[in-house]
C-alpha cells in the first residue's frame, strides 16, 4: 500500500488543518453571537418548531435529541474549544483514533447547527464547511503519512467549487460573457467592503480583464489540480491569488478563506518548504486506517456521480446538498449579477398618531448599506447572517421573507438579543411606537461626489416595502 502514503504533502495537510481549525473556531463563534437572536427558543425562526415540523431523517442534527439555547450554547462552547485545540495542534498529539474521534466530533456539532439552521444557514460556504470537515476526519494526524487519495479529495472539492462558479457564471448572465459584469458587481454585491468604491470606479478596461482572469481562473485552471507537479502547484497558486483579490474587493463571510485553505493541497512540501523549512520525523501508515480511508475514498466516489453530472447539465443548479449530511455538494456563485442595488432601510418612531410630519429614525445594520455616510465596513471572514438576509429581502417581496415579519415586532418589542444584531438602535432600547420599511435605490457616489459630500453612496427613495405596523394594544 505504498501507492496509498503522501509523504511529501505532511507539510501541505498540516497548514490545511489549522487553516480549517481556524474557520472552524470562526463559525462556531457566530453561532454563540448570533444564533439564538435568529434561530433560538425566541428567535426569528425557533429552531423547536423547526423540529417538530421535519423529520430526522431530512435534517439529521443532535438537536433532535433535545434542544434548548443552553444545549445550543453548550454545543457552540464546545466546538469553540475543539477547534481551538486544533489551531493549537493538539489532535497531532493524541494517537491516531482520538485524532479522528476529535474531528469527526467537530464535523456532527456544525452539522447539527447547520441542519437546523434555516434560511440563516443555506449559504454554500456552510455545506462546503461541512464536506471539508468531513474529508479532514479521515487526513491523519503529524505521525501518519497523507492519504493520496485524500488529497486528490480535497482537490475534487476545490474543482467543483472552481469549475462549478464558472460553468455557473458562463451558463447565467450574459454579462459574464461579453466581459461587463464587474461594471456593477463590486457595487451591487451583497456587502461591499472599505475598498469596493475603489474597486467599482476601476477603469472599465481593467473591469473587461478582471472577469477574463476570472474565467481562466474558474473554467482552466482547475484542470491542472489534477496534474503532475508543478502544474497542480500553479493551480494553488492561481486559485489562492484570486481568492485573495476577491477577499480584498468584498465580504464573503469565509468562503474565500475557506476556498484558500482547500488549495493548499495542491502544493506539495517541496514548494512550502521554500517557505516553512519543517521536517516530519517518521511517517506511519496503519492497516486499519488503510482500509477506512479506502472505504471512505469508494463512497465519496459513489456520491460524487450527482454533483458531477449536475456540473454538466444545462440546468446545472448552485450551493446544493445531494446528501442530509453535507458529505458531497455542489457549489457555485454569482450566475447572475444585479445591475442596480436596492437596500430595505427598516426605520421607526416614538409618535403615538401618525401624520406627515411624523420624524422617522433609521436603524443602522452591522454591514449593510443604510447611512450613506457610513463607509463599508470590513466584516469577512465573519459571517453577518441577517444583514445578508437583507440583501436578499431586498430582491424579493416580504412575503417570502418568512423571518422578516418577526423582525419587525422583534424591533417592536425592543428586543435587546435581536437589537445586538444591529450597529444602532437610534431608540437606545426603548419600544418604538411603529416600524416600517422602505425601499431605497443605491448607488456609489461618483469620485466627484464623494470629494463635494463626503458621502459614499447615493439613495432615492423607490417606494414602500412593508408599511408602518405596531404591537396590537
Amino acid at each position: 500500500m505504498e501507492w496509498l502514503a503522501a509523504p511529501d504533502y505532511w507539510l501541505a495537510r498540516s497548514l490545511f488543518q489549522r487553516g480549517l481549525g481556524a474557520i472552524y473556531l470562526l463559525a462556531f463563534l457566530v453561532t454563540l453571537d448570533q444564533f439564538r437572536p435568529l434561530l433560538g427558543e425566541r428567535g426569528l425562526l425557533p429552531t423547536p418548531d423547526f423540529i417538530r415540523a421535519v423529520p430526522f431523517r431530512r435534517s439529521p442534527s443532535l438537536f433532535y435529541v433535545r434542544y434548548s439555547d443552553r444545549v445550543l450554547v453548550a454545543v457552540a462552547v464546545v466546538g469553540t474549544v475543539l477547534a481551538g485545540g486544533i489551531v493549537l495542534g493538539v489532535p497531532d498529539l493524541l494517537p491516531l483514533a482520538l485524532t479522528m474521534l476529535w474531528w469527526a466530533a467537530l464535523w456532527a456539532l456544525y452539522l447539527s447547527i447547520v441542519n437546523v439552521g434555516q434560511t440563516f444557514y443555506s449559504f454554500g460556504w456552510e455545506s462546503l464547511l461541512c464536506e471539508t470537515g468531513f474529508l479532514a476526519i479521515f487526513l491523519g494526524n503529524a505521525g501518519t503519512a497523507p492519504p493520496f487519495t485524500l488529497i486528490v479529495l480535497l482537490r475534487w472539492l476545490l474543482f467543483r467549487v472552481e469549475f462549478g462558479a464558472g460553468l455557473i457564471k458562463m451558463r447565467g448572465d450574459r454579462c459574464w460573457r461579453d466581459l461587463t459584469c464587474l461594471y456593477y458587481h463590486h457595487e451591487t454585491q451583497p456587502m461591499p467592503n472599505p475598498l469596493s468604491w475603489y474597486f467599482h470606479h476601476l477603469p472599465q478596461r481593467i473591469h473587461r480583464f478582471e472577469v477574463l482572469g476570472n474565467h481562466f481562473a474558474q473554467l482552466v485552471v482547475p484542470w491542472f489540480l489534477f496534474l503532475p507537479q508543478p502544474l497542480a502547484t500553479f493551480a494553488g497558486i492561481v486559485i489562492a491569488g484570486t481568492q485573495s483579490w476577491l477577499l480584498l474587493s468584498g465580504n464573503f463571510a469565509w468562503l474565500n478563506v475557506i476556498s484558500i485553505a482547500l488549495a493548499i493541497s495542491a502544493f506539495d512540501d517541496a514548494a512550502l518548504g521554500r517557505i516553512l523549512p519543517f521536517h516530519p520525523g517518521p511517517l506511519d501508515l496503519p492497516l486499519g486506517y488503510i482500509g477506512v480511508v479506502l472505504t471512505v475514498t469508494a463512497l465519496i466516489v459513489l456520491l460524487s456521480y450527482r454533483p458531477a453530472r449536475n456540473l454538466i447539465s444545462r440546468h446545472q443548479i448552485m450551493n446544493a446538498s445531494f446528501d442530509p449530511l453535507h458529505i458531497v455538494g455542489t457549489y457555485g456563485a454569482f450566475g447572475s449579477v444585479t445591475k442596480e442595488r436596492y437596500e430595505v432601510v427598516v426605520e421607526g418612531t416614538e409618535d403615538a398618531v401618525l401624520t406627515p410630519q411624523t420624524v422617522w429614525r433609521e436603524y443602522e445594520f452591522r454591514g449593510k448599506p443604510t447611512d450613506v455616510n457610513r463607509r463599508p465596513p470590513q466584516v469577512a471572514p465573519y459571517h453577518l447572517r441577517l444583514d445578508w438576509l437583507m440583501w436578499f429581502a431586498a430582491l424579493s417581496s416580504p412575503m417570502y421573507q418568512d423571518w422578516f415579519v418577526p423582525f419587525l415586532w422583534k424591533l417592536l418589542e425592543a428586543d435587546r438579543p435581536t437589537l445586538r444584531l444591529l450597529a444602532r438602535d437610534p431608540f437606545q432600547g426603548r419600544r418604538p411606537r411603529f416600524v416600517r420599511a422602505q425601499y431605497y435605490l443605491y448607488r456609489f457616489t461618483t469620485p466627484a461626489e464623494r470629494r463635494e459630500t463626503g458621502a459614499w453612496w447615493h439613495r432615492e427613495l423607490s417606494g414602500s416595502y412593508v408599511p408602518a405596523v405596531k404591537l396590537r394594544g
